[in-house]
């Protein structure tokens, strides 16, 4: 399994697309916490949405690497939040594909991936995070109905969703009791509790979202009950690689910021770059951006292979994280005044790296996955 030239093409397809319909609004989307729903329409148009979804399903018949290598580009845009929110379908879709009926596939993944609905993942609570066997949100069997209640915190475009997929328990048992649910925007009892305002990330509506007493049809239970938990572990893998990505590509774009801007801006009679500590500090900061990229790609390809590499995941996601907040760091202090600035990139990119040692199992928890990796 190797990268080709039409991994490649679709880097810079998102790239240009990024460049043409993010970039020049994305400050107003940053202001107002979410872009257009349109751009779901205009992006499944371009073949950037769902790029590694089945294609008699309406997605692109791409690989995982499709799928990774169109949010780098489309981060070209300066707005994690923007890409996490086109993406959300990439978390929330994978467990109906893998659970689900035939007809729960029809029904629910090609309007998503046609830009006409927009799907969500609804896993953490307020009293649960990266311990899924925390889970209280409950589904009840009613007849032909399950009753839902509970409540989930965090949900990347669990405002506007219109599906969401929501791990709910069915039984006391830790990890064979939780089940997923596709609750449907219009049902008694869902609700939006509030948006949620954040640091970074800010283009994409996040939410608090409610569930009480909410009567489900039992054609909306994905798979079995007591499935969920292998289909979230699954999800975790992809979910982490993808943030993993999303780390390299954000300091590989930072660093190109700050490398024009000391080679443009003066002091003392000479640009930046005519100091040393500049030059040593740039030089840092692309060793760990090329160093980052690479393991990532690496683990990528391997997995791409078949391997399930739950240890070098983690790796992954925790060195590109720390990789992006640590050259964010040295590019906003480059940049300067310019660097603390809204209206550049670098500003608005080193709050949204600082995500990334949180979501999907912050960097203790991946610790402890490699840890077991490992065998300690």
């Amino acid at each position: 399994m190797a990268l080709d030239e039409s991994h490649d093409r679709l880097r810079d397809s998102a790239r240009r697309f990024a460049e043409e319909r993010i970039g020049p609004h994305v400050v107003d989307w940053e202001e107002a916490g979410e872009f257009p729903r349109e751009l779901y329409r205009e992006a499944a148009a371009a073949g950037l949405l769902g790029v590694s979804f089945p294609e008699e399903l309406g997605g692109g018949g791409g690989d995982l690497l499709h799928g990774l290598v169109a949010s780098e580009g489309l981060l070209r845009g300066g707005s994690s939040g923007v890409v996490a929110g086109l993406g959300s379908l990439g978390i929330a879709l994978p467990p109906i594909l893998l659970l689900g009926d035939d007809e729960q596939r029809q029904r629910f993944v090609p309007p998503v991936l046609a830009g006409e609905r927009i799907a969500a993942l609804a896993i953490t609570e307020p009293g649960t995070g990266s311990d899924v066997a925390g889970v209280t949100t409950r589904a009840v069997r009613d007849g032909d109905d399950y009753r839902i209640s509970g409540s989930k915190l965090f949900i990347t475009s669990g405002v506007r969703a219109d599906q969401v997929t929501v791990l709910a328990r069915t039984s006391e048992e830790a990890h064979a009791g939780l089940t997923f649910f596709v609750v449907e925007r219009g049902m008694r009892g869902f609700e939006v509790s509030r948006a949620l305002r954040k640091t970074g990330w800010c283009a994409s509506d996040t939410a608090e979202l409610s569930f009480d007493d909410v009567r489900v049809p039992a054609r909306n239970r994905v798979g079995e009950e007591g499935s969920g938990f292998v289909s979230l572990m699954k999800n975790f893998q992809s979910e982490r690689l993808a943030l993993a990505f999303f780390g390299h590509a954000t300091a590989e774009i930072v660093l190109e910021d700050a490398l024009e801007y000391a080679r443009e801006r003066r002091a003392f009679g000479r640009p930046l770059t005519g100091f040393q500590v500049t030059r040593h500090k740039l030089a840092w900061m692309a060793t760990r951006v090329h160093a980052a990229k690479a393991f990532d790609y690496a683990v990528a390809l391997r997995v791409q292979g078949g391997e399930y590499l739950v240890g070098e995941v983690s790796m992954a996601k925790n060195f590109a994280a720390e990789v992006a907040n640590e050259v964010c760091w040295e590019a906003v202090q480059i940049l300067g005044g310019m660097g603390y600035m809204r209206e550049t990139r670098v500003e608005r990119l080193s709050r949204d790296a600082r995500l990334l040692p949180i979501g999907g199992g912050t960097t203790e928890v991946m610790n402890e996955v490699i840890g077991k990796s490992l065998g300690l």
